[in-house]
């Protein structure tokens, strides 16, 4: 089955999160919502298929895991990633962002610091703070229109203390693919002072041409044995909703302690839904992944090339991956309240503002790209012209 992509899945009035809210939070029904990262495209065929199949058991009682699902996943990143995974390894939570809290709190000492590198995806800082702990920037430096890591700087971060490391690999929001001697690097000084490493790799999947996502846990024995993976189908086959995500572990400790703390809390139970959809994702929508990414380039070469002739004052970050574009604005001359008037008030469009990743991502807005092009097509026009008529004033 061929999806088209160009078309628009009408997700209005069915409890969307991106785009049911416009109106509360946005003050108009009728605003263009490119914030939230999820896709505005079908899943895969085979995902809805075996979702329908399921449906139409009509009991949705109590559940249990089979071995096609951990096969599918250890199958995926031997296949993708050229990872061999030992399905002992694995562990099941609600979401990436539950792993990561979960992590903060059992491997971190109330009051302790936990290192984020800025700016970043905003649920690490929630993570961090709301479990009583205390952020430690490490923000990234920003050379020749990308971002790098600040290695020196990291190190008087472990040097104070700080023992837990939250790495965004790929990185939300600058779309860095990390290449492996920046991991090494880093690996090294970790290794170095004792620092765990929570990795996020919810994106891994979502690089372009020329970028090679690699592992964290990849990189040695040495580094594995202080690597927790948090890792998830969700942003590769568009799939949130279903609220499923898994870790990835090899310290048998740390496992321990992990597991132990979800039984704890109860997360441990199989969904009725989302393990046949992790299999039938990983086992047969590769096609489906590959046509969508070469959509999502498409759109990203557009957005470029539109931005650089339309609005020249304004500087997008080329991503190595991801479906989101990190656009640098200052040049606008606004503040967080103007680029939100800018926006919704007057071009009528939804962007990320950037300040939610961090104060160093103030003056900096961010743009999902997994749309029907013409969407894309409108919002950046709505947005070059409304920010057009504010410098020709």
């Amino acid at each position: 089955m061929t999806v088209n992509f160009d078309e628009l899945l009408d997700r209005r009035n069915t409890r969307s999160y991106k785009w049911d809210q416009s109106e509360n939070m946005f003050g108009d029904k009728d605003i263009l919502p490119l914030w939230v990262a999820d896709m505005d495209f079908p899943s895969p065929p085979a995902v809805q298929a075996v979702l329908k199949r399921r449906a139409e058991l009509a009991a949705y009682g109590y559940a249990i895991r089979t071995d096609d699902y951990a096969e599918s996943i250890v199958g995926w990143f031997k296949r993708r990633h050229g990872w061999d995974i030992d399905p002992a390894w694995l562990g099941d939570a609600p979401s990436v962002v539950t792993s990561l809290s979960l992590c903060v709190e059992q491997f971190s000492e109330p009051g302790g610091q936990v290192v984020l590198q800025s700016p970043v995806y905003y649920p690490f800082y929630d993570v961090i703070e709301s479990n009583g702990r205390k952020v430690a920037k490490n923000p990234l430096i920003l050379k020749d229109g990308r971002y790098e890591m600040d290695y020196e700087h990291l190190e008087s971060l472990f040097q104070g203390g700080a023992k837990l490391l939250l790495l965004c690999s790929p990185h939300n929001p600058g779309g860095r693919v990390w290449e492996r001697s920046e991991l090494l690097r880093l690996g090294e000084l970790c290794l170095r002072y004792g620092v765990i490493v929570v990795s996020d790799e919810i994106h891994c999947d979502l690089t372009f041409p020329g970028h090679v996502h690699t592992p964290f846990a990849t990189l040695s024995p040495e580094i594995a044995d202080i690597t927790i993976t948090t890792l998830s189908v969700t942003k590769t086959f568009n799939l949130p909703g279903l609220v499923t995500s898994f870790m990835v572990v090899s310290n048998k400790a740390l496992k321990a302690k992990l597991d132990k703390r979800i039984h704890t809390l109860s997360l441990h139970m199989a969904s009725h839904f989302a393990q046949d959809a992790v299999v039938a994702a990983y086992n047969e929508s590769e096609q489906w992944l590959d046509d969508m990414f070469a959509y999502v380039e498409g759109n990203l070469a557009y957005a470029l090339q539109y931005l650089q002739q339309h609005l020249p004052s304004v500087k997008p970050m080329k991503p190595d991956g991801t479906y989101l574009i990190w656009v640098d604005c200052r040049e606008l001359g606004l503040d967080k309240a103007g680029l939100k008037d800018l926006m919704y008030k007057r071009a009528k469009v939804v962007f990320n503002e950037g300040s939610v990743f961090g104060s160093e991502g103030e003056g900096w807005l961010r743009i999902n790209l997994a749309c029907p092009r013409f969407i894309l097509e409108k919002a950046l026009r709505q947005f070059a012209e409304a920010a057009n008529g504010l410098e020709s004033r």
